[in-house]
């Protein structure tokens, strides 16, 4: 039987949440030019692909961090799979905005945790992990235990694997860079010849199209 990593990689496909675009590449937020875009948000507006989402994290969850009793979400891309996995698992629930408002509360963390609450942190995707791991401080400066973290989707660059790792955050994903281009090759997502530049550019992200 497809392992999971492939079985999610082809439905990201299938609803074109995947943009290959060599000639036309995207900025990300990092500044970085990529031909590849992963946009987790679609899977929100298909219900079997929204259900898969929030059953497998909620199975990652009570796999690897069985010790959590709260879920915060990462906004903004993950607020929604964070709250469908906080309800399936019946725990409290808040979000993490990148930086506190300039006004109002002036809240970074919205909504209310217990105290002491062992948290697992909710993302859509992973490239860089700058801010994935915001919201990280931010859980743990406001005094909570963050037990690690679970997300829809990771480039798998090493920059990430190291942030990660020295900020004492497990991660675990529901599919990867590798197993998405695997399956697009096989499905004809994607041509052969398309695969060096896409090695070429996961290689050197950061210089690539420079």
């Amino acid at each position: 039987m497809e392992d999971l990593k492939k079985i999610f990689a082809e439905k990201l496909l299938a609803i074109q949440a995947i943009k290959l675009q060599p000639n036309a590449p995207f900025t990300w937020a990092s500044g970085w030019k990529s031909p590849f875009y992963c946009d987790n948000r679609k899977t929100l507006s298909f219900h079997d692909v929204r259900s898969f989402v929030k059953l497998e994290l909620t199975h990652a969850v009570l796999a690897h961090f069985p010790e959590a009793t709260a879920v915060a979400g990462v906004a903004t891309g993950a607020i929604a799979q964070g709250a469908l996995v906080a309800d399936e698992l019946a725990m409290p629930y808040a979000y993490v905005r990148p930086k506190p408002k300039d006004h109002g509360m002036k809240n970074q963390i919205e909504g209310e945790l217990p105290q002491g609450a062992k948290v697992v942190v909710v993302e859509d995707l992973i490239s860089t992990g700058g801010s994935s791991l915001k919201a990280v401080a931010a859980l743990r400066e406001a005094g909570f235990e963050v037990v690690g973290m679970v997300a829809s989707f990771t480039y798998g660059f090493s920059v990430a694997e190291e942030a990660f790792k020295a900020a004492d955050v497990p991660l675990v994903t529901l599919t990867n860079y590798q197993s998405v281009v695997e399956k697009a090759l096989e499905i004809g997502y994607i041509k052969p010849d398309d695969v060096p530049m896409l090695n070429e550019w996961r290689n050197d992200p950061a210089n690539w199209n420079k």
